[in-house]
């Protein structure tokens, strides 16, 4: 890393730290996912949510990197209300990952707390359980019982996979791990385009495991590029080479990666989806801040040319995060701006609470104070 980079992000870390020290002695009984007049809301009545891990996570990167108790206080109220998703069967998908990794085993790799590693570990249980053996793939969302939803699966649970990782580490039974892979696999086929774009959604057939169609889900439209979905991919392809050492997903991610660092724009932001029409009208810095984390991640396993290309293009994301989308007033509670769910949603270019963490992570990854919890 060049050691203006490293001062770089040593200073933006600095910024975090004294704009989260803020936020959390504001928020200690909160669970926090979108912003209203630049304070946090509040998610614990809907506990299942699938962001309510990432302040948590948030809180214990802060903890890790400086040691205030306040960071550690919040960390933990949340993790002890997503109990309430752990004893509540409709509670509990594909996200298990994105809840327990950044909470429970967050909390276990720094203090050692029996309790977090059980909720880790029933976390890691359900979500092997979602595994379909046909089509060898982890279902995705929940229905009512109708079954209509059966044989969906996403982008986004390649980001879950690591909790699989870690309970084969922990526990020495392969069987998560195994079926952490075999869903990596199916993935790679199903999921990932010839140019490196990737469905968000893919419809299984449950009983034979055949492909039925795919769908456009948060993108704009099927066969689009919806941008965040990209970015689940860049990092969650990564992640699984980081913990099996199988060169094809390092390939994979590799190609997801190039593709998405040829359509980073001028700026340096990044649109909802790839395939949406010229322009920055709406944009997704989560989608900006996720990618950053995973080109590091990919940069860490090349060398040369290849090295810088994924090193610089993170760099060109997060200096724009920084100088055009980050809100460093302490009375502000989320720092990034310029976040979207969906392109098709009405609500465009709004604070979300997991832009800030990965946000926090990478900037972090740089200045070298990350806590891994992937």
């Amino acid at each position: 890393m060049k050691n203006n980079d490293y001062q770089w992000a040593l200073g933006v870390a600095e910024k975090i730290y004294e704009k989260s020290k803020a936020s959390a002695n504001r928020s200690v009984d909160k669970v926090p996912y979108l912003t209203e007049n630049g304070i946090f809301d509040d998610w614990s009545d809907r506990i299942s949510w699938w962001t309510n891990g990432f302040y948590g996570g948030q809180m214990w990167q802060l903890y890790h990197a400086y040691g205030d108790e306040i960071f550690k206080t919040v960390a933990e109220n949340i993790e002890n209300k997503l109990d309430g998703s752990l004893m509540d069967y409709m509670g509990m998908d594909h996200d298990s990952g994105f809840k327990w990794l950044l909470t429970s085993v967050a909390n276990y790799k720094k203090t050692g707390s029996k309790k977090s590693k059980n909720r880790a570990m029933l976390a890691a249980a359900n979500l092997a359980g979602r595994f379909n053996l046909a089509g060898n793939f982890i279902r995705a969302w929940n229905d009512p019982g109708d079954g209509n939803t059966a044989g969906w699966a996403i982008i986004d649970c390649m980001m879950n996979l690591p909790l699989l990782y870690w309970a084969t580490d922990e526990t020495k039974d392969p069987r998560f791990k195994q079926i952490a892979i075999a869903h990596a696999n199916t993935a790679m086929k199903v999921f990932v385009r010839e140019n490196g774009s990737c469905n968000h959604i893919v419809q299984f057939d449950v009983n034979t495991g055949d492909v039925i169609g795919t769908l456009g889900g948060q993108g704009k439209e099927v066969g689009s590029s919806w941008t965040r979905g990209q970015a689940w991919a860049v990092y969650g392809f990564a992640l699984s080479y980081r913990h099996t050492k199988d060169e094809k997903y390092l390939e994979t991610a590799k190609r997801v990666g190039k593709y998405f660092a040829s359509n980073i724009l001028e700026s340096g932001l990044i649109p909802v989806d790839f395939c949406q029409d010229e322009g920055l009208d709406w944009e997704d810095s989560t989608a900006a801040a996720i990618a950053s984390c995973g080109m590091l991640e990919i940069e860490e396993y090349c060398e040369g040319e290849e090295k810088e290309f994924f090193y610089n293009a993170a760099l060109k994301m997060l200096k724009a995060l920084e100088e055009k989308r980050s809100v460093w007033d302490t009375n502000v509670d989320n720092i990034l701006e310029g976040g979207s769910v969906a392109y098709n949603d009405e609500k465009h270019n709004f604070s979300i609470v997991y832009g800030d963490y990965y946000f926090t992570e990478a900037i972090f990854k740089l200045c070298d104070k990350e806590l891994f919890m992937w």
